[in-house]
């Protein structure tokens, strides 16, 4: 180990631990289903999610029951703020219609879903085996049996 790396492990320590308290989060934004009535409980939790540290801003959309949130936060944090109101919140659980990869099985479909959404469900759908039942008399007299016309 030469000087030049023996000076750059030792800024490494002395770096790591000032950097160890100064994690930086990333920017990320935080979609919620959040159940808001009025304007009072859209300032309710427009407030409350403001105060968060790290919050850049704010959008709320009443009419989808949409809220999103974007700053240097954790996803986990604004959703128990969110929780935090009184208000019954989720992370927000639909995908445009045109992203979902099977919008038309029944995990999908959802009746309160606004429009041009479907519920994301990629990860909670299994794929089964069907199992094909086949009839043994209607395989002995089809045109794929070579031995049909002795059984005639």
């Amino acid at each position: 180990m030469g000087v030049g790396g023996t000076l750059e492990y030792l800024s490494d320590l002395v770096g790591s631990s000032h950097n160890r308290h100064n994690k930086k989060k990333q920017l990320q934004t935080v979609e919620l289903k959040v159940r808001m009535d009025c304007d009072g409980c859209e300032r309710k939790v427009k407030n409350a999610l403001s105060s968060l540290s790290g919050v850049k801003s704010v959008e709320i959309n009443r009419k989808q029951q949409k809220v999103t949130v974007a700053g240097y936060v954790d996803a986990n944090k604004v959703l128990k703020k969110a929780k935090s109101t009184g208000k019954k919140a989720e992370i927000w659980p639909y995908v445009p219609y045109s992203l979902a990869s099977q919008p038309y099985i029944a995990q999908a479909y959802d009746k309160k879903a606004p429009s041009g959404y479907v519920r994301n469900v990629e990860h909670t759908v299994t794929t089964a085996s069907v199992t094909k039942y086949e009839d043994p008399y209607s395989n002995m007299f089809s045109d794929d049996n070579p031995n049909a016309c002795s059984i005639m």
